[in-house]
């Protein structure tokens, strides 16, 4: 039996090569066939997530950012999100109480109402009764405030998931800490909405890297989980490898949605809708 050991791990590490090496090879070639730039690249990435609607886009210039406004929101509030909570609450895995999560439901209800009548707006719906006539502005308020939400809920999951050592207490445990978190939501919001290429640009790049960051982060709890490794780690290091094949189901996600949007429109550029 102690001659089997030698061998599994020598089959374990194969088979981890082999799916790094999978994973190279899906971002080389999602590389090589997506736009070129780092703009591009992002392009691509919100390609994969985002109708991009000229008119429902914040502008670099000429040319619409990687995200729409809401999505623009959505995945930029996830990612300050989750650096607050680590930064607050390395390990954390208690969940918010419930003062928290009630007022981050209120941010969803908000995403949904906005959502559908931003929706309703479209041409297809001519005549529908609206609520009132939607804007770039309410669009990534809300979308921010989803954000948040979803960076409140993931962070103490994936915590839960991985660390052996997690702290039970939640990274987020009082209004206090909430309230800077919507602080500072706020002020992304407004350096966004002055459209500065300054702070445009790299929050247009930060906003396609938390696309990834998202999805990696899920598809990392998911390894783990099949792998049936929870609760196993105490630094980085050793949820590296999860991490790099929850990155490659990530982009291999991302490349799929691409391949099948450009095969419907030949573009890759937003959808055009007339309003």
């Amino acid at each position: 039996m102690n001659k089997v050991k030698p061998y599994m791990a020598v089959g374990n590490r194969i088979g981890k090569v082999l799916i790094i090496l999978l994973v190279l090879t899906v971002l080389f070639v999602w590389l090589l066939n997506t736009p070129s730039g780092l703009l591009g690249k992002a392009d691509a990435i919100g390609y994969a997530v985002c109708h991009r609607i000229d008119a429902r886009s914040f502008h670099l210039g000429e040319r619409p950012i990687p995200l729409c406004a809401r999505c623009s929101g959505m995945f930029l509030g996830a990612l300050l999100g989750l650096v607050y909570s680590a930064s607050i609450g390395w390990k954390r895995t208690g969940n918010p109480p419930k003062r928290v999560l009630l007022i981050m439901g209120g941010f969803v209800i908000a995403f949904i109402v906005d959502g559908l009548n931003s929706y309703l707006h479209l041409p297809f719906f001519t005549g529908v009764p609206t609520l009132y006539e939607p804007n770039n502005t309410l669009r990534l308020i809300t979308g921010t405030g989803m954000g948040l939400m979803i960076a409140v809920l993931l962070y103490p999951s994936f915590n839960q998931t991985v660390w052996v050592d997690g702290k039970p207490e939640p990274a987020i445990k009082n209004l206090k800490l909430l309230g800077i978190l919507i602080l500072l939501a706020l002020l992304l919001d407004i350096l966004i909405l002055t459209e500065n290429p300054i702070a445009l640009y790299p929050l247009s790049i930060l906003s396609a890297i938390s696309v990834v960051l998202l999805l990696t982060m899920v598809y990392s709890m998911i390894w783990i989980i099949v792998f049936r490794s929870e609760k196993r780690s105490r630094h980085l290091g050793q949820i590296l490898f999860p991490i790099i094949a929850g990155f490659g189901m990530a982009m291999l996600q991302i490349g799929l949605m691409d391949l099948v949007r450009y095969a419907l429109t030949g573009s890759w550029e937003g959808f055009h809708i007339l309003f």
